[in-house]
């Protein structure tokens, strides 16, 4: 319970039966502070309304000087018109979680220690934390170099550093399982034949379509990194095409026989497909591509040959396939060494080592 409240500060419900913390002097239009009441962002709102820095925001447009100002500045500035689409979505979702948590403070009044003690916070969720301090980054690099603040705050902020194997990639025995539960002719065996023989992400999933094929060739640009990708169509995905009722545009198609809107309304789409067939949770779009990586680098492939396939631009993105492949294959050619090793010694001839 608070005891005093300090000058011009006020606790009112809004239409949402919700109490919400307002500066308001009197006979001016009161100012939003944010909720977590007495927090250093709570009272460098309140200093920088009572200092009239922090003004009410005008109809549709944030406030002067507050962290949503910034960010509203960021979202038309060119660098973030520049993003992919996909980065955009992703990085917007992030904004707007600061700008509900955080927009009615002052953007010059984050430090260094703040983001950090964010971070720390968010130990539990270190990928979504990390994603936001990423976000964070580049929305200060621009503030930077457009003239809003002189340092950026996320220099010297740690990440969590958090151990995972990434996206669950697909075994044999799962393929086959969704295989016998979506036949040749469903749209989810389309799916799964084409990100397996061709390794696209969903993004360039969605898209790919007959306009994309000459010569028994897929050529496209993948979305992601740009990359001009050329793929081999191979007779069983041939099949499953033909057999499969698709767009004018798009292979992928809904159940209306439109494409799908985006990559992540697909990714839904095919989780249910997943779990239709029964297969662990784990199993999913993406990790199909990297099974076809995996399988692709088992039978030899090359990290340049992986790099062409699923567009990396960097050839140690391809070497996390290609050094597993070799570490079976060597791991296998010891053994084999072993065996003959014994086999030898068994029938009285001995090996080099033990002379």
């Amino acid at each position: 319970m608070i005891a005093a409240r300090r000058r011009y500060e006020i606790h009112e419900k809004n239409r949402h039966g919700k109490y919400i913390w307002y500066f308001r002097r009197p006979g001016q239009i009161r100012v939003r502070l944010p909720n977590d009441y007495n927090s250093r962002e709570y009272l460098a709102a309140y200093n920088a309304a009572f200092a009239g820095k922090l003004v009410v925001q005008p109809i549709g447009r944030p406030a002067a000087h507050t962290f949503a100002w910034l960010i509203d500045q960021y979202r038309q500035s060119a660098h973030y018109k520049g993003l992919r689409p996909s980065t955009q979505r992703q990085r917007s979702s992030i904004l707007k979680r600061l700008v509900d948590s955080s927009g009615s403070q002052s953007f010059a009044a984050i430090k260094r220690h703040h983001i950090q003690a964010a971070m720390d916070a968010k130990a539990d969720t270190p990928f979504a934390a990390n994603n936001g301090l990423k976000a964070l980054r580049k929305l200060f690099e621009w503030a930077v170099s457009a003239g809003h603040i002189e340092n950026n705050p996320c220099v010297g902020v740690m990440p969590i550093r958090a151990s995972t194997d990434g996206f669950h990639s697909w075994t044999v025995d799962q393929v086959e399982q969704f295989r016998k539960h979506h036949p040749v002719g469903s749209r989810a065996r389309l799916a799964l034949d084409i990100m397996l023989f061709c390794g696209l992400r969903r993004g360039d999933l969605v898209r790919v379509g007959p306009q994309h094929v000459r010569d028994g060739l897929i050529t496209i640009k993948t979305q992601k990194t740009g990359t001009i990708v050329y793929l081999t169509i191979w007779p069983e995905l041939q099949r499953s095409i033909d057999a499969t009722p698709t767009g004018l545009q798009s292979f992928m198609v809904t159940s209306y026989g439109k494409p799908f809107s985006s990559a992540e309304s697909f990714g839904t789409w095919f989780a249910k497909q997943c779990n239709d067939a029964k297969l662990p949770k784990e199993c999913r779009a993406h990790g199909l591509r990297k099974a076809g990586a995996t399988i692709a680098a088992d039978n030899g492939a090359s990290a340049h040959e992986l790099c062409a396939m699923f567009g990396w631009s960097k050839l140690a993105t391809a070497e996390i396939y290609t050094k597993e492949a070799d570490r079976k294959r060597l791991s296998r050619a010891a053994s084999e060494r072993i065996a003959m090793s014994r086999v030898l010694t068994n029938g009285h001839r001995l090996s080099d080592a033990t002379i």
